[in-house]
């Protein structure tokens, strides 16, 4: 193969963010709130839709009152359930606890979407999670709550999901609706946009930087780790040309801890 000159386009360092939602107890449960649900001690209803915003995803616990799934909405229950007895005596807002959630949600929903976890890191949806409230918690309520929503962690609104997201990403090529792209010089700065619309970058692979048995090897590691296999991945994803522009989306030891093992490999194309 001939000799490759490749250029890093742009670094993205990402920390633990909206999957495993803040830890404010202000007792806020977020917009149009249902009083039957405010510090409801009973599990949620597992399909429910909702018309969630960001700010709403931001908070630990989530009331919003439920919609019919045929009207306009941007998030859906997919999972719900008791947490093991393990978390019986835990603080309500234990670390342990968002981990264990991340890896719970993230496991459901890439079977929710029909989607391998590369494709689902890709997508323009991602997941939120609910706790009881503090209220709930201490009456003894101990369930979860895992809902797609439109949109990803740095989006100021979310997109409406179709009546039912499950299967949303099924098939290969997944849909480019819900795929991610970027429309701008730089990867890091560029708006995110779905890939059918006009766009320079797309979010074309991830590549696997750790396994789970490892330790969090540092920041410096996990980039350079990140660019070398990046570089690799899309160079054979456009063909392996003598010059094309790359970049990745790195995470943290935060989304390290929680289960996260990999970089997303963005590409500067039209296509």
């Amino acid at each position: 193969m001939p000799l490759t000159h490749r250029r890093a386009a742009s670094v993205v360092g990402i920390a633990l963010g909206l999957v495993l939602t803040a830890c404010s107890g202000n007792g806020d449960q977020g917009s149009d709130a249902d009083p039957d649900q405010v510090d409801a001690v009973e599990t949620p209803q597992l399909g429910a839709c909702r018309d969630l915003t960001p700010d709403d995803v931001s908070l630990p616990s989530n009331a919003t009152r439920t919609v019919d799934c045929t009207e306009p909405h941007t998030a859906q229950t997919y999972k719900i359930g008791n947490l093991p007895d393990e978390f019986d005596d835990a603080a309500w807002d234990s670390r342990e606890l968002g981990a264990w959630a991340y890896r719970t949600c993230s496991d459901a929903f890439s079977q929710f979407l029909g989607a391998d976890e590369s494709t689902v890191m890709r997508a323009r949806v991602t997941w939120a999670w609910f706790r009881p409230s503090e209220q709930a918690w201490e009456e003894g309520a101990r369930w979860y709550r895992c809902d797609i929503v439109g949109g990803g962690e740095a989006s100021e609104s979310y997109d409406e999901l179709p009546e039912t997201a499950e299967g949303l990403l099924t098939g290969l090529p997944a849909n480019d609706d819900w795929m991610t792209c970027a429309d701008g010089a730089d990867v890091d700065t560029a708006p995110r946009v779905a890939c059918s619309e006009p766009h320079t970058w797309r979010a074309v692979t991830t590549v696997q930087v750790g396994t789970a048995e490892d330790e969090y090897p540092g920041d410096e590691v996990v980039a350079a780790r990140s660019r070398d296999y990046c570089s690799e991945s899309v160079s054979a994803w456009l063909g392996y040309p003598l010059d094309y522009d790359y970049g990745y989306t790195w995470f943290g030891e935060g989304q390290w801890d929680a289960g996260n093992r990999r970089t997303i490999c963005w590409a500067r194309t039209d296509q």
